[in-house]
């Protein structure tokens, strides 16, 4: 059946080819370098052909970001960067040179929801840096699990509650509530302090009056810190059933009509809602909660202080504390999504939070402090390098400045551990507290500079191609300042999964921890991008790959997300060592080019000429992919015409030895060719 024509409005061109796909007439992504170039060793020279100057001028862009409605992402960015020797020949064609920052090779992705609506995440999201490696890997190694997940066009939340749990309220005796209410106060440290531990056992013990409004809202806000408190222990049957009943009564009692009047009850009750809603899985409900606590919280004025003088210093620093929990998480959840936050829009004036955080008589939590000061700087961080085309990497190393300056001025309380006569509750909450503030500064380092090693890795795997095929080109060349800027990408997810799986192998982690599971999912596609890169095996780079793997999978026995983001981590992982062995023995072959096996009991295969490889179109890269690994697979090779169906049949499980023996190149129409096919 001939496949269907493709709709005009749905075909993706290259706004601009390149000289040597032009001059040999193949397609070409309008990637520079593109990827026919990159498997021919030619990345070096793949520049952009010259337009006539009586041709209309249309302003260069590297890739359309249209997005399909089904299948895999049709985004092809380009992994590579400019080398000198392309600068110059760039400008010898009259074109002007490339600028010094990094253009972004992620884009904006549309995903389908629970409902079937679309929703939105940003180029700074690590899903959009997921289908940048996805992409990448499918370029180098052909299809995998990895690459053409059918769960990729899915935010892959779960489904909401439609009935609420039989009551399990008279069975939990006091003790066990004060247990979920200090589990609960364990879990948000570092991110959230909407209340002390004292204020949440004494809301506990009173006696509430359900018909009274601000009664309700606490009632609400008490149900939902038990329900964020059972979602953090281990899940047994009646925690689990304790967890939905709380969270399911306190949800219902929170839109009783509690909408019509902003108070700071309901910005407290509507932060831990979205709290809860992470560590569910329903990302897109946690981030309309954050939003409907923001705008309480400004209407209530509590982005400024100093406005009343009736109000007692304890009410000052309240209202600060519940600020800047609501910046912290809304700046968390908002750079996770890549999304805009709500409360960056707000300004505050001179002689507010960041001076008054100083003073000596602030009972302000100190990581809470840390975490506030970060998130302002988080969220520079997306406006100023992904707003723009490009990252420019001065304004990527005075945002690391920043971050230093941030690092030297953490109070030793966060940075020591605490003491062996402590109680291990009080211990844990600390370690806690301090293990969130480090990642949330590691996770800031990434976003900072991953846009730098997608340039760096994308040129490192051009070279290695090139020294597999043996091409006499000039070897491209890596910006001095994209590579010190990739290292510290590399480093900083190294440092974070360290220091989780050090805690981690304490057993001092909870059960489920909603926002560190995405810093760990962030940290690992990075070493797995690096790792998928370069020849030469890191052991340091494989040990902390795979404690990230240890923490998902533990994470995974009660979260749905982190059991997701273990899925996707294993798949690259496989890719990875895919791509290992294939440039292994790419390499045996490449030493060996000029000797070859003479007898063998299987038979004697012959070595094509390079003359034969390039008229049959088939580039020496491709042709050493099928170099005989075994003897198993060289007996493989000579299979009759009748046993070619057995080798068929792990297609429909997405194991395609019979891929490995031709480079797959993802270019934009062959994907959306083949989605609209899919669909018929």
């Amino acid at each position: 059946m001939p496949r269907p024509r493709v709709s005009p409005a749905h075909r993706l061109r290259a706004y601009a080819a390149c000289l040597a796909c032009r001059t040999s007439k193949r397609r070409c992504s309008g990637t520079f370098p593109c990827p026919n170039c990159v498997h021919r060793g030619q990345a070096d020279t793949c520049v952009p052909c010259p337009r006539d100057a009586s041709a209309p001028q249309i302003r260069y862009q590297p890739y359309p970001t249209t997005v399909t409605t089904t299948g895999p992402s049709t985004a092809n960015p380009d992994i590579g960067a400019q080398s000198p020797a392309s600068i110059q020949s760039s400008q010898s064609h009259g074109l002007d040179p490339p600028s010094a920052g990094a253009q972004h090779r992620t884009h904006p992705r549309m995903l389908w929801n629970r409902q079937g609506e679309r929703v939105y995440v940003g180029k700074a999201a690590s899903l959009s840096f997921l289908q940048l490696l996805r992409d990448t890997v499918t370029q180098h190694i052909g299809p995998s699990q990895f690459s053409h997940n059918v769960k990729s066009e899915d935010m892959l939340e779960t489904e909401s509650l439609h009935h609420i749990p039989p009551a399990v309220d008279d069975r939990l005796d006091v003790a066990r509530k004060e247990a979920f209410i200090r589990a609960y106060l364990t879990a948000t440290s570092g991110f959230l302090y909407v209340i002390s531990e004292s204020e949440a056992l004494q809301i506990l013990a009173e006696s509430l009056e359900a018909d009274k409004e601000r009664e309700n809202t606490r009632w609400a806000f008490r149900d939902v810190m038990i329900a964020i408190g059972a979602q953090s222990c281990k899940g047994d049957p009646t925690t689990v059933q304790a967890e939905r009943f709380f969270f399911a009564r306190g949800q219902r009692r929170a839109f009783s009509s509690m909408l019509e009047t902003p108070s700071l009850e309901l910005v407290r009750l509507f932060l831990c809602m979205s709290f809860y809603m992470l560590g569910a899985c329903r990302r897109n409900a946690a981030f309309m909660y954050v939003g409907v606590a923001a705008r309480a919280a400004v209407a209530l004025g509590l982005h400024q202080t100093g406005l009343s003088s009736s109000m007692t210093a304890n009410e000052q620093q309240q209202r600060a504390r519940v600020w800047m929990s609501l910046c912290v998480l809304d700046l968390l959840v908002s750079s996770i999504l890549g999304r805009p936050p709500a409360t960056s829009t707000v300004q505050l004036e001179r002689g507010e939070y960041p001076s008054n955080l100083d003073l000596p008589s602030s009972r302000i939590d100190a990581s809470l402090v840390a975490s506030y000061r970060m998130s302002l700087i988080l969220d520079e961080i997306t406006r100023q390098l992904y707003s723009e085309r490009a990252a420019s990497a001065d304004v990527a190393e005075s945002l690391l400045a920043k971050l230093t300056r941030w690092s030297d001025q953490l109070p030793e309380s966060l940075l020591a551990s605490p003491s062996d006569e402590q109680d291990r509750a009080v211990a844990q909450k600390q370690i806690i507290s301090s293990l969130h503030v480090a990642c949330f500064y590691h996770f800031a380092v990434i976003v900072v500079t991953r846009p730098f090693l997608v340039s760096v890795l994308g040129v490192r795997l051009a070279r290695v191609h090139q020294d597999l095929s043996a091409s006499d080109q000039v070897r491209p060349e890596e910006d001095p300042a994209h590579s010190k800027l990739s290292v510290a990408c590399v480093d900083s997810a190294v440092y974070m999964i360290q220091t989780c799986l050090e805690i981690h192998q304490s057993q001092l982690l909870l059960n489920n921890m909603c926002i560190l599971k995405a810093f760990i999912f962030a940290a690992a596609l990075v070493i797995g991008f690096s790792m998928f890169s370069q020849k030469e095996v890191d052991s340091a780079l494989d040990s902390a790959f795979n404690g990230a793997l240890d923490i998902l999978r533990m994470l995974s026995q009660q979260s749905a997300q982190a059991a997701h983001y273990l899925e996707i981590v294993t798949f690259l992982s496989t890719a990875i060592t895919e791509q290992r062995q294939r440039l292994a023995s790419q390499s045996r072959y490449s030493r060996s080019r000029y000797v070859s096996k003479l007898f063998s009991l299987h038979g004697r295969r012959r070595s094509p000429e390079p003359q034969e490889m390039e008229s049959s179109g088939v580039s020496p890269l491709a042709s050493q992919s099928t170099a005989p690994q075994s003897d198993e697979h060289a007996d493989r090779s000579l299979t009759m015409p009748a046993d070619i169906d057995d080798a068929f049949s792990g297609w429909e499980g997405m194991e395609l030895p019979l891929w490995d023996s031709f480079p797959y190149i993802a270019e934009p129409f062959q994907l959306q060719d083949r989605t609209n096919e899919g669909n018929n």
